[in-house]
Parts: C-alpha cells; structure tokens; sequence
C-alpha cells in the first residue's frame, strides 16, 4: 500500500516537472507569393552535358526567374517552388512532378529568384509556365 502512494506521488512529481519544461516553438508552413515568371535559356557553361532525370536524352537548360513575395516579417527557410510547364503542344515538361526545386532563403519582402531546370530536346518552346507557388518555413528545418 505504501509503495502504490509512493509510486503516484512520484508520477505527479514527474508529470509536474514536464509540464514546465517549456515547448519547442512551433513551425508553420509560410506561403510564398511568386510573380513575374520568366525564363531563358542557360548560358553554355551550365547547360553543356544536360540530360534528363534517368536517362541519357539530350535536354536543354532553361533558367526560370522571378519574384518572391514573402508577407510573413520574418525570413523564410527552404521554400520549396510548385508548378507547372507545359511546351508549345500542351504536352507537361515534367510529369508527374510539381516541385521543380527550391529557394534557400526568402527575406522579407520582394525578391528575386532564379531556378535551373532540364526540359527534353524535343520538346518544342515556348514554355509555358504556371500554377507557381512556394512555401517553407519561417526557423531553422533540421533534416
């Protein structure tokens, strides 16, 4: 009997102490706004050897760019870029895939950014480019 009072008045000292250890901050996804979405072809230093993902077909290079719209006040951490691209035919560039890459830092406010990508040979441009978006996280993500 008096070890199952010992045992209980030790779990509400332990349950007491947890509860005043103090939470990890929260993370929450921050929504990136991009506009002015371009692109141009790759100067020949990046795109000499461009082959598309798992294969050996020949690709060509593009850099896609624009403006990064961050509202949150803080800066945003590995915001990863949604979208879509379609050649002159409609046909998708990359199926079956909407993340093309990422930004590795969004401050506040409007900025720039820029992103590499391969499209196959033959594929015929222009490209069209929609559906962008981004999102990350306003601390530090461990991997």
């Amino acid at each position: 009997m008096r070890f199952r009072a010992f045992a209980t008045f030790l779990m509400i000292c332990l349950i007491g102490l947890i509860a005043w250890v103090p939470a990890p901050p929260a993370l929450a996804l921050t929504q990136i706004k991009l506009s002015d979405i371009s692109y141009h072809e790759c100067s020949e230093e990046l795109s000499q050897g461009a082959v598309t993902s798992g294969t050996t077909m020949s690709a060509n290079c593009f850099i896609v760019t624009g403006k990064a719209e961050n509202t949150s006040g803080k800066p945003v951490y590995n915001a990863d870029i949604f979208g879509r691209i379609y050649d002159a035919n409609n046909d998708s560039v990359m199926q079956n895939r909407t993340r093309l890459g990422s930004i590795e830092e969004v401050p506040p406010g409007i900025s720039d950014f820029s992103l590499r990508i391969s499209v196959p040979a033959n594929q015929p441009t222009p490209l069209k480019l929609k559906q962008f978006k981004a999102a990350g996280f306003s601390g530090t993500v461990r991997r």
